[in-house]
């Protein structure tokens, strides 16, 4: 991590850090940790940041401009099906989703949130934008995530963020570093006014092998 964003880094966890607990792992809908995930989602009041869809095969950024879709990393095809099961799958389980979707502008989060809940049910913001595209507004970026993880969700719906794995470690810890988070799946946390607990990482389409791309 460059020093410039150490430095953010460790201003953002002197805010108000998320509680702090081990890495978590990502749980199949599946599995009793899924299981759980899947009933305290039904109830509402939670954030659900979806990292974007699968993208293993495919070239790596090069100019890292917005709007530059050849010079993105882009969803692969399995990517692009996966995406398309996501928002299915919440109504299959019966969480409730507030609308709009939040996603960032890079075309793999906007496209995995297009996909999955349909173009005219998504806005798209510069507050999730990935890491590297934010320039000299990281730390706006940073402190946008950390708001939309910390502010009041309405009982009986859940705010669905789609955006990159990168802030979302830089604003909620080594919990959800390393492979915790795979593409496509959702880091479900709950808002506490001035923080939020990341509850678990719900892997709600798992590809086989998939999760994480090969680029730096």
């Amino acid at each position: 991590m460059a020093p410039d964003r150490r430095t953010l880094l460790l201003a953002l966890l002197a805010a108000g850090p998320a509680r702090a607990q081990a890495r978590l792992t990502p749980q199949p809908v599946d599995s009793d940790g899924g299981a759980a995930l899947v009933a305290r989602l039904r109830q509402g009041g939670l954030v659900l940041f979806f990292r974007h869809a699968d993208t293993r095969g495919q070239p790596c950024d090069r100019s890292f401009r917005i709007g530059d879709r050849p010079g993105q990393r882009n969803l692969s095809p399995q990517g692009r099906a996966q995406a398309a099961r996501i928002g299915p799958r919440l109504a299959e389980l019966g969480i409730p989703v507030a609308r709009p979707v939040l996603a960032g502008p890079v075309f793999r989060a906007r496209d995995t949130a297009e996909l999955a809940f349909g173009a005219a049910e998504v806005r798209v913001t510069d507050s999730l934008l990935a890491d590297d595209y934010a320039g000299g507004r990281l730390g706006w970026v940073l402190a946008e995530h950390r708001r939309l993880f910390t502010e009041a969700v309405p009982a009986g719906t859940n705010r669905v963020l789609v955006g990159h794995r990168t802030p979302a470690i830089m604003v909620a810890g080594d919990a959800v570093g390393g492979r915790a988070f795979p593409e496509g799946s959702a880091l479900v946390l709950a808002p506490e006014g001035q923080g939020f607990t990341a509850l678990g990482i719900l892997d709600l389409v798992p590809l086989p092998g998939g999760g994480f791309h090969d680029c730096g």
